[in-house]
C-alpha cells in the first residue's frame, strides 16, 4: 500500500494530518508507554519463588518476569494495531494499571494464576457483549458534555501526576516521617537526585520546543533527556533503583546494552482456567468478576472521552464517531489479556503524547503496535530509555489536556462540584473509574436535590448506582463471607 493509500484507508489528510505525523505521534506513544514493558511483570510477575516479595498465587505459583515481560509485548501489539484497523482511533493499548494491582493483590492469592486470568477473559466477554447489546455505546453518549470536559481535565492532572511520580519529583511519604503529608517534594524536600534532575531539564527542554512549535517537539523532548541521561550516569554512575536506591534510576537503565537482541518466551499463553467457580463461593467470583467488569469499562470510557477531545475527533453532537467499534476493541483486549496471562489490557491514557505530536488516525497506531512486537525481541534495547526521559512528556501533555476546563460552566454549581470531583479524585486516587465514579454520583445526586432531576439521562441513574454497588464491594463481600 503507497502513500495514496495509506491515507484513503486511515483517512489520514481529512483528518488534517500527514504520514508523517502519524509515524512520529506513533514512536512518541510508543515511548511514553514501554515501561508497562518493564513495570508489568513487576507488578503480576516474579523473578523467583524464593523472594520474600514474590507474587504467590492460593498454591504458591509464580508467574516469571521474563515470560510476562514477553506476554505483556504480545498482546499491547496486536490489540494497539487492531484498534486502529477496525476503529481508525490513534488510542494505543497494553495491561491497564490498577486492574494489574487487583489482580495480582486481591484476586490470584485466592485461587491459582491460570485461574484469575480466567476471570480476566470473563471479565473482557462481558464487556464485547455489553457492546453488541449497545450498552456500552449508549453510556459513553449518555455523558453530558460538562462530565466528558471534566473527564478529559483530569486524565490530564492524572497523567501529569504519574509522570511526576514516575521522575521521583514528587514521592510518597514514609509512615515513619509522623506527618500528615502524603506526598512530598523529591527527597527531604528537595531534587537530590541526578535522575530527577535530568527530568527537570527534560521537561524545561520539552517545555520550551513546544511553546515554540517546533515540530517533533516532544520526541526530541524525550531523545534528548535520554541522551542527557546516558551522559549522566556515564559521569556519576547512579544506578538503578531496584527499590532500595532511591536516588537511582526507577525503570529502563540509561547505559548501552550488551546485547540488542534476545528471544522471548511466550510460553504463558493460553495458559487459563475457569476453575475458580468451583474454588471460591459463586457470589464472591461474580463480585470479583463485577469490580474488573466496572474499572475497565469506565477506565476506558473516560481514557477514550479525554483522547477523542483532545484529538478534536469529537463531533459538534459531543460523540465520538464509530465509538462503538472502538469500544469492542477494547473489550476483546480485555480478554486477550486474559489470554496470554498479561492481565486485562485496556486503552493507555499515554496515548495523548502521541497525539500531542499530531496523531489524529489508526496509522499512528500500526506504528506503536508494530514497534510493541519488535520490543519482544528489543527488550535490552528500548530499557535504555529511563523513566525519568519519558516523564517529561506526560507533563506537558497532562499541561495541554488542562485546557478542556475552559469548556466548564463553573458559575452552576449543579455541574461544577461533580465536574470538579472528577478532576479531583482522579489524581488524588490514582484511578480515571474513581473520578468518573464520584462525578456521577454526585451529578446525580446534586441535580436530585435541586429539582433538577429531569436533566439526568436515564442511563446515568442505572452508572451511578453500579459505581455506588462498586465503591462498596468490599463490605458487600466481607458481610457476604462473613
Amino acid at each position: 500500500m503507497g502513500v495514496n493509500g495509506l491515507d484513503r484507508f486511515f483517512r489520514i489528510s481529512e483528518r488534517g494530518s500527514t504520514v508523517g505525523r502519524e509515524v512520529r505521534g506513533g514512536l512518541v506513544t510508543f515511548v511514553t508507554m514501554a515501561y508497562i514493558v518493564v513495570l508489568n511483570p513487576l507488578i503480576i510477575g516474579s523473578f523467583s519463588a524464593a523472594d520474600a516479595g514474590a507474587h504467590r498465587d492460593a498454591l504458591g505459583g509464580i508467574l516469571p518476569v521474563p515470560q510476562v515481560a514477553a506476554v505483556t509485548a504480545l498482546v499491547a501489539g496486536v490489540m494497539t494495531i487492531l484498534m486502529g484497523l477496525l476503529a481508525n482511533y490513534p488510542f494505543a493499548i497494553a495491561t491497564g494499571l490498577g486492574i494489574n494491582s487487583l489482580v495480582s493483590v486481591t484476586i490470584a492469592p485466592q485461587m491459582t494464576w491460570p485461574e484469575a486470568m480466567g476471570l480476566v477473559v470473563i471479565e473482557g466477554l462481558v464487556i464485547v457483549l455489553l457492546v453488541f447489546t449497545g450498552f456500552r455505546t449508549a453510556v459513553f453518549n449518555a455523558v453530558p458534555p460538562a462530565l466528558k470536559s471534566a473527564i478529559a481535565t483530569g486524565i490530564g492532572l492524572f497523567i501529569c501526576f504519574i509522570g511526576l511520580v514516575d521522575a521521583g519529583f514528587v514521592r510518597r511519604l514514609p509512615d515513619a516521617a509522623h506527618t500528615t503529608v502524603p506526598v512530598g517534594l523529591g527527597i527531604n524536600g528537595s531534587i537530590a537526585s541526578w535522575p530527577t534532575a535530568v527530568f527537570v531539564v527534560g521537561l524545561v527542554l520539552t517545555g520550551v520546543l513546544v511553546a515554540r512549535k517546533v515540530r517533533g517537539a516532544i520526541l526530541i523532548g524525550v531523545l534528548g533527556s535520554t541522551v542527557l541521561a546516558i551522559v549522566v550516569e556515564a559521569l556519576v554512575h547512579a544506578g538503578p533503583s531496584q527499590g532500595v536506591n532511591p536516588k537511582g534510576w526507577d525503570l529502563g537503565y540509561p547505559a548501552l546494552p550488551q546485547q540488542i537482541l534476545g528471544l522471548p518466551d511466550l510460553s504463558l499463553v493460553g495458559q487459563v482456567s475457569f476453575g475458580a467457580w468451583t474454588r471460591l463461593p459463586i457470589i464472591t467470583v461474580v463480585l470479583l468478576v463485577f469490580t474488573l467488569v466496572l474499572a475497565d469499562f469506565f477506565d476506558a470510557m473516560g481514557t477514550m472521552t479525554g483522547l477523542g477531545k483532545e484529538a478534536g475527533l469529537v463531533g459538534k453532537d459531543g460523540q465520538l464517531p464509530n465509538v462503538g467499534r472502538a469500544l469492542f476493541v477494547e473489550g476483546l483486549a480485555g480478554a486477550a489479556g486474559g489470554l496470554g496471562s498479561a492481565s486485562s489490557n485496556t486503552v493507555f491514557v499515554e496515548s495523548a503524547s502521541g497525539i500531542a505530536e499530531g496523531a489524529r488516525t489508526g496509522l499512528s497506531n500500526v506504528v506503536t503496535g508494530l514497534l510493541f512486537l519488535a520490543a519482544m525481541f528489543l527488550t535490552p534495547l528500548y530499557q535504555v530509555v529511563p523513566v525519568e526521559a519519558a516523564a517529561p512528556a506526560l507533563v506537558v501533555v497532562g499541561a495541554m489536556m488542562m485546557s478542556q476546563v475552559r469548556d466548564i460552566d463553573f458559575s452552576d454549581f449543579t455541574i461544577a462540584l461533580p465536574a470538579f470531583l472528577t478532576i479531583v479524585v482522579m489524581p488524588f486516587t490514582y484511578s480515571i473509574a474513581n473520578g468518573i465514579g464520584a462525578g456521577f454520583i454526585s451529578y446525580v445526586l446534586v441535580h436530585l436535590a435541586t429539582g433538577k432531576a429531569r436533566r439526568i439521562h436515564p442511563l446515568m441513574w442505572v452508572v451511578a448506582a453500579a459505581f455506588v454497588a462498586y465503591f462498596t464491594v468490599g463490605p458487600i463481600q466481607a458481610a457476604l463471607n462473613g
